[in-house]
């Protein structure tokens, strides 16, 4: 990181410095929202002091995002447009990582403004699908090549289905609670335990559930969430300084050597099936001298492609060999064949098994581009920490108190922290983004509903309507924002 602006001219160093400041940010804002759902619920129940919570929550976020992969963060980024990933260190890619950037912020402060429980995930997906869109309309392009729609139904289902099963399982959970261990204590309120027992604390098992689960929920919420930022962050470093970032430079010789034996796989797989993909690759039309002076994604030029990319690879050992420009060069090509892969695998003439030998060779493809140095993900995980112990009060308030008609009792914080836990660790095995505050801020309300003391509709309504309008405005203000930017500066 210490060389990060080493050789950059002043403009260039300035654009990074601000737009690694805008995601830190919209991570730090994050922790307003999403991180401190993951300790709002102890904190609500005195289980552990406020002070104390935090830090461990954002210690446990770090863990989270160190040992939860990249599965999330790529599939953030892979919801935009092929053309603009290949393009990202363009000026009109830079207008698109600041304008998503910028609008999301934007939504999530006014939220956080007015105590709401809205989701940093939805706002970033509303913003990537703004600009995706935009470019769309300013290119004159199909709006359906415009966003990786299949990625975007994916995501959309698992944000829309995660809360309705966080509601369903954490009342299924409370009333196996109540009707098989029906204690007393576990189903006090803070308020209730006080004032007729006279202890500040709850009950130690209850207590050691509700610590436990609330860690828990903190490390899938950094393997999940903090995911996004690393994403976002690896956007910005390919786009302002692509000729360090573009390719993994602390890839093995072994890692290099995978890649160029998936290329080569790739093409005599195309050519196996030639039967089947003649005319969508143009299979014996093209060669590697046909490949446009300005390069461009298009599934006809795949061959010239692989061609192309296994003659920049010849002979290298280390991606450090590579000039800037020809690590760029490479990028694209992997984008681009990765692209392609992905769409021949849904042709209806491809079998089942042939499509699972392409998802292999896809990720030996982007081994060397899906990846993020170190830094990166100490960065995100502190900017959620910090957020978090800045922004909680709001959060805890609304998810201990505004949401039931009484005050939350240990056995329902303990239903929800568990189903939010196992719920968005389960969406992380299959690299799925869901949104931290709507699974556990349902399963309050399920637990509120099992319980019979209700909900208050108020609050509901509110939560339902930034729910309801997260995605609209994220994208009309992502797009306007895109729009402007493309006008005035690109």
């Amino acid at each position: 990181m210490l060389d990060l602006f080493s050789g950059l001219d002043f403009s260039i160093g300035l654009s990074l410095a601000l737009a690694l400041f805008f995601v830190l940010a919209f991570e730090f804002i994050n922790g307003f929202h999403d991180t401190a759902n993951a300790v709002a619920t102890v904190i609500y129940t005195k289980a552990m002091p406020p002070n104390l919570a935090v830090m461990l929550s954002g210690l446990f976020n770090f863990f989270g995002v160190l040992l939860g992969g990249l599965g999330v963060a790529y599939a953030i980024v892979h919801l935009l447009p092929v053309d603009l990933l290949i393009n990202v260190n363009s000026g009109q890619g830079l207008a698109m990582v600041f304008s998503l950037l910028a609008a999301a912020i934007l939504w999530n402060l006014g939220t956080w403004y007015f105590g709401l429980p809205a989701s940093s995930s939805h706002t970033l997906i509303g913003s990537i699908l703004g600009v995706g869109l935009m470019n769309a309309v300013m290119r004159d392009a199909p709006l359906a090549t415009s966003i990786n729609w299949q990625k975007a139904i994916d995501i959309g289902l698992s944000l829309l289905v995660s809360p309705l099963v966080g509601f369903a399982l954490a009342g299924l959970l409370l009333w196996l609670l109540k009707r098989y261990l029906p204690l007393a204590k576990m189903h006090k309120t803070p308020e209730t335990r006080r004032g007729l027992d006279g202890k500040k604390h709850p009950p130690f098992w209850n207590r050691l559930v509700l610590v436990l689960s609330a860690m828990g929920v903190s490390f899938v919420h950094g393997s999940n969430d903090g995911q996004k930022g690393v994403g976002l962050i690896m956007l910005v470093l390919i786009g302002i300084v692509p000729g360090k970032f573009v390719l993994d430079q602390d890839s093995t010789t072994y890692q290099i050597e995978r890649t160029r034996d998936a290329t080569v796989h790739l093409q005599q797989f195309y050519e196996r099936h030639a039967g089947e993909l003649t005319d969508y690759l143009a299979l014996g039309k093209n060669n590697a001298s046909e490949l446009p002076a300005k390069f461009r994604c298009e599934a006809t030029l795949t061959m010239p492609t692989i061609a192309a990319l296994l003659k920049s690879l010849e002979g290298i050992k280390s991606y450090r060999e590579l000039t800037p420009e020809a690590r760029t060069q490479v990028r694209r090509y992997l984008l681009c064949l990765d692209d392609t892969a992905k769409k021949v695998a849904k042709l209806p003439a491809v079998p089942a098994q042939d499509r699972d030998d392409l998802d292999k060779l896809r990720k030996d493809l982007t081994a060397t581009t899906e990846y993020a140095p170190f830094w990166v993900i100490l960065a995100v995980a502190a900017a959620l920490g910090l957020g978090t112990m800045v922004g909680w009060k709001r959060v805890v308030l609304t998810v201990g108190e505004k949401i039931g008609k009484q005050g939350m009792t240990y056995a329902q914080g303990m239903c929800a922290q568990i189903t939010a836990a196992c719920s968005i660790g389960i969406a992380n095995l299959f690299g799925l983004p869901v949104s931290t505050t709507h699974v556990l801020s349902s399963g309050v309300a399920g637990t509120m509903v099992a319980n019979g003391t209700g909900v208050q509709i108020s609050t509901v309504q509110k939560i339902l309507l930034a729910w309801v309008l997260t995605l609209p405005a994220a994208m009309g203000l992502a797009a306007g924002l895109f729009w402007l930017s493309v006008k005035l500066f690109v």
